[in-house]
């Protein structure tokens, strides 16, 4: 929510705080991309490139990987990577060769 409402600045992290019966609160990063600090440091320049754009749209946060399952390596990730809609299709995808 907080990335539409500052549409001028870019998350660079966001992670669970708490929750209650209701609601699951985040601590969210936000950066502006325009700050001569932030585009003069080679550290974190990198979200000033236009790719980067809405991260938290895309899962691309720390609590965006891990709400996608993104949280595990080899092979216990088999059936979350690339991403759980790309091995659905993989695996469901029937591919026959032309000539039979």
């Amino acid at each position: 929510r907080v990335g539409k409402r500052c549409g001028n600045l870019r998350v660079l992290n966001s992670y669970w705080v708490n929750h209650d019966s209701v609601y699951k609160y985040y601590e969210v990063i936000l950066v502006d991309p325009f700050h001569k600090a932030v585009r003069r440091d080679a550290r974190i320049n990198w979200i000033c490139k236009p790719v980067h754009k809405h991260r938290e749209n895309r899962g691309l946060t720390s609590a965006g990987k891990a709400n996608r399952g993104l949280r595990a390596k080899g092979h216990l990730a088999n059936k979350t990577r690339p991403s759980r809609r790309a091995v659905w299709r993989r695996n469901n995808t029937l591919s026959l060769p032309r000539y039979r």
